[in-house]
């Protein structure tokens, strides 16, 4: 019997060991998570504007534009490679928003239809 109780010891031991060495190592391992970034479509002061015009964000980020002064306003990216990312319907009510995650490293330049000839471009980049 002590033998049997030696034995489950050692072997409790040793397991409790290699699961610790497991935990410990998917914990090193998992990713940092990703984050979200606000871009304001309009200024604060009424500018027609993306606000910040340029962010720039990690593989696995998130970009929530949220329509903030003079509606109506949508995000529309030049590359057909983005065209995914594109929200072509018109926010008309403050607060309303559109969120998109970009994975694949590179810059994105967008727009907003109804106002681009005003200036009112925006620049994604991401790392």
């Amino acid at each position: 019997m002590k033998l049997i109780a030696k034995i489950s010891r050692s072997l409790g031991a040793a397991f409790l060991t290699v699961a610790l060495v497991i935990g410990g190592f998917m914990l090193w391992m998992s990713p940092a998570s990703a984050a979200t970034v606000e871009v304001k479509m309009g200024s604060d002061s009424g500018m027609l504007a993306f606000d910040p015009p340029s962010v720039t964000i990690q593989a696995g980020d998130t970009v929530k534009w949220v329509n903030n002064k003079m509606a109506p306003h949508n995000v529309v990216f030049e590359d057909s490679s983005a065209s995914d990312k594109s929200h072509s319907n018109l926010s008309f009510s403050p607060g309303e928003t559109y969120s998109s995650t970009f994975d694949t490293p590179g810059e994105y330049t967008y727009y907003c239809e109804p106002h681009r000839g005003a200036g009112m471009v925006g620049k994604i980049v991401v790392q």
